[in-house]
């Protein structure tokens, strides 16, 4: 049996996943009628964006390819600044917050850019043997 390429990785988006799961059924039941629609909004926005990018980095954690790991660390890192400063916007209001949500999405956007970069530099061959 051959090990996992990147277990941190596999473990990272594990963990993200579980909490998307998590604070996603936290959010369509302890929130209601507790936060606005708004609020609700970004509420769900976070957990689909957080857990679209654990999905992603489990799939990264099986790729034997250069370049994974600071794609992984890209969107691991974009994804917790996303979806937790809106999870925190919808918590508490705090509308400042908003500055820093797009550094999150910039992330995520760097780290697909680094994955796509390493397939390109990888070439048919190693990608055939997938």
């Amino acid at each position: 049996m051959r090990k996992a390429a990147h277990r941190p990785i596999l473990i990272a988006g594990a963990s993200l996943a579980l909490l998307a799961v998590a604070l996603g059924a936290f959010g369509a039941h302890a929130l209601e009628g507790v936060v606005d629609a708004k609020g609700q909004g970004w509420w769900q926005t976070a957990a689909q964006y957080q857990m679209w990018h654990a999905i992603a980095l489990v799939a990264l954690s099986a790729l034997p390819l250069r370049g994974v790991r600071p794609a992984a660390l890209l969107l691991g890192l974009g994804t917790i600044i996303f979806s937790s400063s809106l999870y925190a916007m919808a918590l508490g209001g705090w509308r400042w917050l908003g500055m820093v949500t797009p550094l999150g999405g910039m992330l995520m956007l760097a780290g697909w850019l680094v994955l796509a970069a390493a397939a390109w530099r990888a070439g048919d061959e190693k990608l055939e043997s997938l």
